[in-house]
């Protein structure tokens, strides 16, 4: 009885998408039998297959208003418009094979589950993609309600793929943006805000250290300074961590403090050679940057700025970022070097290539990855070293894994190398730099 009352209810609720699955009006917790068929399996298939799993929430937080003014019926006919549009938006944005699940979660919102394969889909960001969404819904919605305004939230987060229980990785990412989404209203809000102001105050980051290597000599040139959030904690995952970060409006603080962090750490460790420090676009766009750099560099006598790379990261477009130019310019003044991360991902590293002349491009591991049996890579490769020379820029091949990767960088006269085949992460004062 109660099985084909849960069938029967499954089926009437499914017709609201033409085949997407709808989520209980339950807030937080999902049913088993949802996440089991067909959001489980979709989710684990994603993982088994290597890809990444983020959990999008989108949430229209003026329901209440609008149903008072519109009325029942017209609200109700908004609803559906509203939910017919952020298909077709989803659907804009994403390739079907990488959309795992688009439904209901309650009344006022809904949860997308998609899948990112970052060799594949080589230019990928999420909140460029949910901004997208957010206009086509809105722009849709006014054409047909010109005095409607609607207020839509969004928040994301990925699942844990490192945990034991996918359900309850599932669970948890979707709790933890819902919580983002509606950051002043739930206590999981609360406690993340809460967890990244602790983080931020008591700089609980961890810090880990990746070396760069002399694909010639294979000597070690350089570190790459990587963070991690406090172990065990929902932040322990650096793209939790960061995404976190960016939709709590922290990402400033969080990667100034790693910054600073970073160079403590290097003052205790014997550590003499080069260093690259990862900063997003958005941070490097801000007007307080180059002071608020200069002011920690002040602490820290004897570091000096031409032993520092700063390395652009994120496969973000800096087109309409403000000061990101001229921030650059100074830190250059200042003595930095510059290198763009990611290269070969995409147009928008190649877009900063042009824009900013590095000193240092770095190859993402997309291009990398089975260079050996690709030939198709191979002349990339080739084609991104032409592209290092006329920049006049150094060249850094990432996420080396086995030697006959390392083979081709080798036979390519390729600068600099890193990955797993080389050296992994270790923590910097107890590990490589000892």
């Amino acid at each position: 009885m109660v099985h084909r009352f849960l069938k029967n209810a499954k089926s009437r609720l499914g017709k609201l998408f033409d085949g997407f699955h709808p989520f209980s009006s339950r807030r937080f917790y999902p049913p088993p039998f949802i996440l089991r068929n067909p959001i489980l399996k979709g989710v684990t298939g994603a993982i088994h297959s290597g890809n990444e799993v983020a959990v999008l929430i989108f949430n229209l937080q003026n329901i209440n208003e609008l149903a008072i003014s519109l009325g029942v019926r017209e609200h109700s006919q908004l609803m559906k418009t509203i939910k017919k549009y952020f298909r077709l938006a989803v659907f804009n944005e994403l390739e079907q094979r990488d959309i795992i699940s688009l439904h209901d979660f309650y009344g006022d919102g809904l949860t997308l589950f998609i899948q990112i394969n970052y060799e594949r889909q080589w230019t990928f960001d999420i909140n460029f993609i949910t901004k997208n969404i957010v206009q086509f819904v809105e722009n849709k919605v006014y054409q047909l309600y010109p005095k409607v305004e609607l207020c839509l939230n969004t928040g994301y987060m990925f699942v844990d793929k490192d945990h034991y229980s996918i359900h309850d990785s599932i669970v948890k990412a979707h709790r933890q943006a819902i919580a983002i989404t509606e950051k002043s209203l739930g206590i999981d809000g609360q406690n993340l805000v809460q967890l990244m102001n602790r983080l931020l105050i008591k700089k609980e980051v961890i810090l880990l250290a990746q070396p760069i290597i002399d694909v010639a000599t294979n000597e070690v040139r350089a570190l790459e300074i990587l963070a991690r959030g406090p172990k065990d904690s929902p932040l322990e995952s650096p793209m939790q961590l960061f995404s976190v970060a960016r939709q709590t409006g922290k990402l400033y603080e969080l990667e100034m403090m790693v910054i600073e962090k970073a160079l403590e750490q290097l003052k205790q460790s014997k550590w003499r050679q080069d260093i690259f420090l990862n900063c997003t676009p958005m941070t490097l766009s801000n007007i307080r940057f180059t002071n608020d750099l200069k002011i920690i560099l002040d602490k820290f006598i004897g570091i000096s700025p031409s032993k520092i790379t700063i390395e652009v990261t994120e496969n973000e477009s800096i087109e309409g970022l403000k000061y990101f130019i001229y921030n650059i310019k100074r830190l250059r003044l200042m003595g930095f070097r510059i290198a763009v991360d990611d290269t070969g991902a995409g147009y928008s590293s190649l877009q900063t290539i042009s824009e900013i002349m590095p000193d240092i491009i770095k190859i993402d591991q997309s291009v990398i990855k089975n260079i050996d049996k690709n030939a198709l890579k191979e002349s990339m490769l080739k084609g991104l070293l032409l592209v290092a020379k006329e920049a006049g820029s150094l060249v850094v091949a990432e996420g080396i894994e086995n030697e006959a990767e390392a083979s081709v960088l080798a036979r390519n006269n390729v600068d600099l190398a890193q990955g797993y085949f080389y050296a992994r992460p270790a923590t910097l004062i107890k590990g490589i730099a000892t």
